[in-house]
């Protein structure tokens, strides 16, 4: 974006929340905001989620955002707004996003940077932006670094049989990673129709399309989701629709299939395994990254 066209820059915020709300109130934010910041009030144990965007910028997307996160946490989310400094907030951004190297198999590199040959890393463009996912949150960085380990079992499968899906996908970066590393098709997956549109594009321009589809759908109602079964599911969301959905997501793991949970705070693990407990899976591996959980659960088979 040139100077000449920058845009007032303002702050949206949500305070006094309990730990319990931060993450639908953070995903909230996510889908409308440049930049999404956490800070925990010690005193009061509440915590306040701060976003940065464009001054009135999709307002509706916002409302509709928080309307939802209200019903799922139980609260009366109304947030409140400030106006910020702009002059060189965007090529700030642009700067604070560098290349992150992830775990020790993944790397990110935003599109303003040039490219280079790097070995041993699966190398994914990637611009942070609307749709949830430019591997800077811990819940995409935990799932990610659980990956590595699950991908050396995955080839073994043949491969007429594998079957990936990547559940609420936002920017696609996960199913871009499996495919990537696997050479296998992934199905991603997610309610909000720019999340789809911006997978979509993050595919193409990665040269993955041919093995990444993007489609819209609400979990696991849509029939092209609920007709299959999957060696391996990404399901980085929150930790009550984790919950929700526990009985789906069992029953179409195959037998000796992996899923990868996220979005949920450590708080919140235990009872996302017992929900899924309860559908016979197991845990294999549980990745702390400072307040964030990613869970490894394995179907016996």
């Amino acid at each position: 974006m040139s100077r000449r066209h920058a845009q007032n820059l303002e702050t949206v915020w949500l305070d006094s929340l309990p730990e319990e709300a931060v993450p639908a109130v953070e995903a909230a934010l996510e889908r409308v905001c440049r930049s999404v910041a956490l800070f925990l009030d010690e005193p009061t144990d509440t915590w306040r989620v701060e976003g940065v965007r464009e001054e009135g910028a999709r307002e509706d997307d916002l409302t509709a955002a928080l309307a939802l996160a209200s019903l799922m946490t139980g609260l009366d989310l109304q947030p409140q707004r400030a106006p910020v400094e702009s002059e060189g907030w965007l090529a700030r951004t642009a700067q604070a996003f560098p290349e992150q190297e992830i775990g020790g198999r993944v790397l990110i590199r935003p599109t303003h940077l040039p490219d280079r040959k790097v070995h041993g890393r699966t190398v994914l463009k990637l611009d942070a932006g609307l749709a949830f996912g430019s591997g800077e949150h811990a819940s995409t960085r935990g799932c990610l670094i659980a990956f590595e380990t699950v991908a050396r079992r995955m080839p073994k499968l043949p491969k007429d049989r594998l079957r990936l899906l990547d559940l609420g996908s936002g920017s696609g970066i996960l199913a871009m990673a499996a495919a990537r590393a696997l050479h296998r098709r992934v199905l991603a997956t997610d309610i909000e129709p720019w999340s789809v549109r911006v997978a979509d594009q993050n595919a193409a321009m990665n040269g993955l399309k041919p093995l990444v589809r993007a489609v819209l759908a609400d979990g696991w109602k849509a029939p092209r989701v609920s007709r299959g079964s999957y060696d391996l599911i990404f399901a980085n969301i929150l930790a009550r629709p984790l919950c929700a959905m526990a009985g789906d997501l069992a029953r179409h793991l195959r037998p000796g299939g992996t899923a990868i949970l996220a979005g949920l705070l450590g708080t919140q693990a235990n009872m996302v395994m017992a929900a899924h407990r309860r559908g016979g899976l197991w845990l294999e591996r549980r990745l702390n990254l400072g307040p964030w959980t990613t869970l490894v659960l394995r179907k016996p088979g």
